[in-house]
C-alpha cells in the first residue's frame, strides 16, 4: 500500500516536472520573436542580416524616425488610438444599458433577445463586408473614422452584453433599490453605481475589444482608402511590402515595435483582472 502511494506521488511530480518544462518551453517561444523584433529595430541592415542573433553595437534610433515620419507609422497610430478609444466607449455606452435591460427586467422575449446576442457571435464578420460596403457607399460613409468605430463597436457588442449581463445579475437588486431611495436615478445607476460594482467585467469587456480593435485590418483595409486614414494594420502591411523594395528592415521593425508594444503593455498590465473577469463571469453565468 505504501509502495503503490510513493508511485503514485513520484508520478505526480513527474507530470508536474514535464508540465512546467513544457510551459517553460512555450513560453519561450513566445517571448523570444518579440524580443527579437524589439532587438532588430536597433540594428541597421547589415545588423538585422550578418548577426541575426547578436545584440546590436550601436542603438539606431533612426530607425524609430523613419518609421514614425518618413513610412507615416505617426499618423497611422494616431489614426488607430482614436478609432480603438471611440469604438471601445461606444461599445460600453451600448452594452451596458442592454445588459441590464436584459439581466434586471423580466419582459416578453427576454430570453429570446439574449439568445439573439449569443447567435449572433456564431456568424463569421466577413459576411457581412460586402454588403456593409455598399451601404456605407450608398450613404457616403466611407473613408471615416469614426464609422469605422462605430461599426467595431456594434460588432463586438454581443460579447459585451453577455459578459456584462453575467455580472449584473449577481449585482443584489437591494443596492440598486437603495440608491433610488436615496434620489440616485437610472441614469445614475447605469453609469455611477453599476461600473463600480462590475469593475472586473468592465475591464475584461475593455482590455478584449481593446486588442480585438487595435489590430483589426480588413475592415479598415475595405472602408477606408485616404492614405492619411490608415490605421496600423494596413500601414504595417505597407510597410511590410516597401521594406522589402527599399531596404528599410529597421524602419519596419521598428514600426512593428510601435505597433504592438501598447497591446503587450495593457494586457501586462490588466493581466490579472482580465484572468478574474473571465473566472468570475463563467462562475455567475
Amino acid at each position: 500500500m505504501r509502495g503503490d502511494t510513493l508511485i503514485s506521488c513520484a508520478g505526480r511530480r513527474a507530470a508536474g516536472v514535464l508540465l512546467r518544462g513544457f510551459l517553460i518551453l512555450w513560453a519561450a517561444a513566445v517571448i523570444y520573436p518579440l524580443l527579437w523584433m524589439m532587438i532588430s529595430s536597433f540594428k541597421d541592415t547589415n545588423g538585422i542580416f550578418l548577426s541575426t542573433w547578436s545584440l546590436p553595437d550601436t542603438l539606431h534610433l533612426e530607425n524609430y524616425v523613419m518609421a514614425w515620419v518618413d513610412y507615416k507609422v505617426g499618423q497611422a497610430f494616431l489614426n488607430t488610438l482614436f478609432v480603438t478609444v471611440l469604438a471601445t466607449v461606444l461599445n460600453l455606452t451600448m452594452a451596458i444599458p442592454a445588459a441590464y435591460v436584459i439581466e434586471r427586467y423580466a419582459f416578453r422575449g427576454n430570453r429570446v433577445l439574449m439568445n439573439f446576442y449569443l447567435t449572433a457571435m456564431m456568424i463569421p464578420a466577413c459576411m457581412g463586408w460586402i454588403p456593409l460596403y455598399f451601404l456605407l457607399f450608398r450613404l457616403n460613409l466611407l473613408d471615416n473614422l469614426a464609422v469605422l468605430s462605430l461599426i467595431y463597436a456594434v460588432g463586438k457588442l454581443p460579447f459585451s452584453i453577455y459578459i456584462l449581463s453575467s455580472f449584473i445579475g449577481s449585482v443584489p437588486v437591494t443596492l440598486e433599490e437603495a440608491s433610488i431611495i436615496d434620489g440616485m436615478s437610472r441614469c445614475g445607476i447605469l453609469f455611477r453605481l453599476l461600473p463600480q460594482l462590475i469593475r472586473s467585467g468592465i475591464i475584461t469587456v475593455v482590455v478584449m475589444n481593446v486588442i480585438q480593435f487595435w489590430s483589426e485590418y480588413f475592415m479598415a483595409l475595405i472602408y477606408i482608402q485616404t492614405p492619411e486614414k490608415k490605421t496600423l494594420g494596413v500601414m504595417m502591411n505597407l510597410l511590410s511590402n516597401n521594406a522589402q523594395h527599399q531596404n528599410a528592415w529597421g524602419a519596419l521593425f521598428a514600426g512593428l515595435v510601435i505597433s504592438t508594444l501598447p497591446v503587450i503593455i495593457i494586457y501586462a498590465t490588466l493581466n490579472k483582472h482580465v484572468v478574474k473577469g473571465m473566472l468570475e463571469g463563467a462562475l455567475k453565468g
